[in-house]
């Protein structure tokens, strides 16, 4: 009966978390439209049918549908399904490492988290899709920062500080000498990042996310889906990065120097 239990409280932690993650697919095709994102009703991409309750329950729908439109049968992109179960599968996992607290749902830590997460997850997403990362999310971040201050008294203010030029500032000086190094805004949010989780933390972010993009980079050279001397978008790998920096990058660092 106890496990019973759990699995619900978990579950609907899970639907929690889609939900907010459904809303931020919202953000994600909106923002760059130019589109209000509170207002107007959800609408099918192709024929502009406005979506019922019952095609709009984060993850369900999609898979009752099959990934179809419910009125012109056009593909739906995956890619909404795959964001909402980030959303749940995140929101689970800040509760498990901070705990959920007295809501039952998320500690101040865990909301401190999952907050970061979905700034993250907007960013990638809108960089990938257009090459821009907006200031106001910057902002956001440097906000979680100085909340955090006052949760995480051991990163102090000037490990802070200096987490937000040991990345931005060498990221800048290459962007001026060498056209198209890096773009304002990966360099915003390093900085930004870098006040909020500190010198490790920033320092395990840019090296997965300069990992995970290498990688990226080198086989779509290699399938030929990618010219040597093209640009992509670099803002999502660095959100891989930060993100795991976030949750795991001390333990990493501390585990990299034992090494040496």
């Amino acid at each position: 009966m106890v496990g019973f239990v759990k699995l619900c409280l978990w579950s609907f932690r899970f639907a929690v978390g889609a939900c907010i993650f459904s809303f931020l697919n919202v953000v994600i095709y909106r923002l760059p439209a130019g589109e209000n994102m509170v207002k107007g009703r959800s609408h099918c991409m192709t024929c502009g049918k406005i979506l019922g309750a019952k095609e709009l329950i984060p993850c369900i729908s999609y898979l009752m549908q099959r990934g179809r439109c419910a009125g012109c049968k056009s593909k739906i992109s995956s890619r909404y399904f795959w964001v909402e179960m980030l959303g749940g599968l995140l929101f689970v996992h800040c509760g498990d490492i901070y705990g959920c607290g007295v809501s039952g749902l998320l500690s101040i830590e865990g909301l401190i988290a999952f907050g970061y997460m979905c700034i993250l997850a907007v960013i990638a997403f809108i960089d990938w899709d257009t090459k821009i990362i907006y200031d106001r999310f910057h902002v956001m971040i440097f906000i979680l920062g100085f909340v955090s201050m006052w949760l995480y008294p051991q990163i102090r203010l000037t490990d802070r500080l200096v987490g937000a030029v040991v990345i931005a500032l060498p990221m800048f000086l290459m962007a001026l000498f060498i056209e198209g190094a890096f773009g304002g805004g990966d360099i915003k949010l390093m900085a930004a990042s870098g006040f909020l989780l500190g010198v490790k933390g920033i320092v395990c972010g840019m090296f997965l996310g300069i990992l995970t993009g290498g990688i990226y980079c080198i086989g779509m050279v290699l399938l030929h889906k990618l010219d040597k001397k093209a640009s992509f978008a670099f803002g999502p790998f660095l959100a891989v990065g930060l993100a795991v920096a976030y949750f795991y990058g001390e333990t990493l660092v501390n585990a990299y120097l034992s090494l040496l």
